[in-house]
């Protein structure tokens, strides 16, 4: 009898022993399967695949004919998974063999702390059976021949949002995407081996409806037509279409690779400062549109009346030279404007004073941003208080010292002239889009807003006409795309006023003018030598486009 219970009793032990395995292991598969089931599937499916980026995640920008400015390009890259990488000597020269890079150069990048380094591959002699490697068709976010690139600026190479330009301007919308959008999953096989041409996937479905994208006024044909006229000159180029107020392009020299940022961030050249409308600079004789101006609005000046140039102009003990040493000696304001005489507008700034001349620039929109959305502005300067007083006329009179202004901002006031006195709104930013370029929001534009009277327009309009008839750019041959009127302007800069700036900004063709074309060349001299031909060029390139 307790033979039986003994054994009763260890069956009962056994039995709740068994209960309770069978118990915890029920409860660990419910724990794996329904608590951690999609955390364990995830790290399985980590360990499995590997992710590459194979473009960047930010909405498009489009030209004002739906041209795509950016992910135009691609480029072969060898992307290294270095957990999977051979411990092999012979690594080395396998990889080496298919990229453009020294040893030195590999070694740092397999030494770096990033899992995937992306190399950009030869074009030849390529192969993918290396387990470590995957080779596949990058999108660059940038040209290669960096067109626009002061306008479009970067990113940040690794968080993805806008540095300058509209990538910056416009964040908020280009911005507007999943982090995983460009990336492609890779399948790795049981022995850890990249599967060459199957298993890869995208990692998210691509949405190309969302409002993550902008079209610009900027017209890439347009763009290419300036970036080839100024080629390498330090300077800048804007061209504005004169019916719409749309910025068609926009260029600054130095230049810079926007694929490759690393490359300029020692250099002393600005290569990302956008000169176009991020620095000011004297105006020059360009300033002389406004005195002519000041002095017909203020009625100082009788149009049949003549002046004197002895070759300078004297203001409170301080000596000014005329463009022309030995003077122009008896001149019109018309002559003068034409041949850029200093001492005749020294003679109205006299008449006018700096206040009077100042606040003329002022009603022309310099002196303030333009602001033409999406990109960051300088608002130049305009002399104030003492700095009207005395001797500074002189400089006033001629758009020196105290006074600076963006090319920017002379096409706006150039644009008021080809409007015959009507002030546009001028922008660069078109509308937003979806991603496949489709329009969902038009930018909004301010109404035409009179300036200048038509009749006051008519004469400036005509002396510069006068300027290329027998003027300082009566050299430019432009009949072929219907005339031009313009005005040149060489700004002194630096110590003792050595630098010479270059500036000509005008209008295209003489009647019912389509384009304004601001040039500006930093330290090019003469603006009738180094400034005005880039025009010539400029409106001989898109009168070609017509064709």
């Amino acid at each position: 009898m307790e033979k039986n219970k003994n054994i009763n009793k260890r069956l009962y032990i056994t039995s709740i022993i068994i209960l309770i395995c069978f118990s915890y292991l029920v409860g660990r598969l419910f724990w794996i399967d329904f608590v951690k089931g999609n955390e364990y599937s995830k790290a399985a499916e980590n360990q499995r695949n590997k992710e590459v980026r194979l473009a960047m995640p930010r909405g498009m920008i489009y030209d004002r004919n739906g041209i795509p400015l950016v992910n135009r390009d691609k480029q072969l890259t060898m992307f290294i998974i270095k957990d999977l990488l051979p411990n092999d000597k012979d690594i080395y020269s396998h990889i080496k063999n298919h990229v453009d890079i020294s040893e030195s150069e590999l070694n740092k990048l397999l030494n770096s702390s990033k899992n995937i380094i992306e190399i950009p591959a030869a074009q030849s002699n390529l192969d993918d059976s290396l387990n470590s490697i995957f080779i596949a068709n990058k999108v660059l976010r940038y040209n290669t021949n960096n067109l626009l690139s002061h306008v479009i600026g970067y990113v940040h190479p690794s968080e993805f949002t806008g540095e300058i330009g509209i990538e910056s301007g416009s964040d908020n919308i280009l911005g507007k995407v999943d982090d995983k959008k460009g990336v492609v999953a890779i399948t790795i096989d049981a022995e850890k081996r990249v599967i060459p041409g199957i298993g890869v996937t995208q990692v998210i479905k691509e949405d190309n409806t969302s409002e993550n994208s902008i079209q610009l006024t900027i017209d890439y044909h347009i763009q290419k037509v300036v970036e080839q006229a100024i080629g390498d000159t330090k300077g800048a180029v804007v061209v504005a279409e004169v019916e719409s107020g749309d910025i068609v392009a926009m260029a600054s020299r130095p230049n810079f690779d926007a694929n490759n940022i690393s490359k300029y961030l020692e250099s002393s050249e600005k290569n990302f400062v956008n000169k176009a409308m991020r620095s000011s600079y004297n105006p020059g004789s360009i300033f002389k549109i406004v005195l002519l101006l000041s002095a017909l609005e203020n009625n100082i000046v009788d149009l049949n009346e003549s002046f004197i140039c002895s070759g300078s102009e004297e203001v409170y003990g301080v000596v000014f030279k005329c463009n022309k040493e030995e003077g122009h000696g008896e001149i019109t304001l018309e002559e003068g404007f034409a041949h850029s005489c200093n001492s005749v507008f020294i003679q109205l700034g006299k008449k006018l004073g700096g206040k009077t001349i100042i606040n003329t620039a002022k009603k022309l929109g310099l002196g303030e941003e333009v602001q033409i959305g999406g990109l960051d502005e300088n608002e130049g300067r305009l002399p104030e208080d003492d700095n009207l007083l005395g001797a500074a006329i002189g400089n006033i009179s001629i758009g020196q010292d105290k006074i600076e202004v963006t090319p920017l901002q002379v096409t706006n006031m150039m644009m008021i002239i080809a409007n015959n006195g009507i002030k546009k709104d001028l922008s660069i930013h078109k509308a937003t889009v979806t991603e496949e370029g489709e329009i969902v929001t038009q930018d909004y534009r301010h109404n035409d807003i009179r300036i200048i009277s038509s009749y006051h327009c008519t004469i400036i309009k005509k002396y510069m006409e006068s300027v290329m008839k027998y003027g300082t750019a009566v050299h430019l041959d432009l009949d072929e795309i219907g005339g031009a009127a313009g005005k040149t302007g060489s700004a002194q800069a630096g110590k003792d006023n050595q630098i010479i700036h270059g500036w000509f900004s005008g209008y295209f063709p003489l009647k019912n003018p389509k384009y304004v074309i601001t040039v500006f060349i930093e330290e090019g001299g003469a603006g009738a030598k180094s400034a005005a031909p880039v025009f010539e060029d400029i409106a001989k390139g898109i009168k070609a486009l017509e064709k």
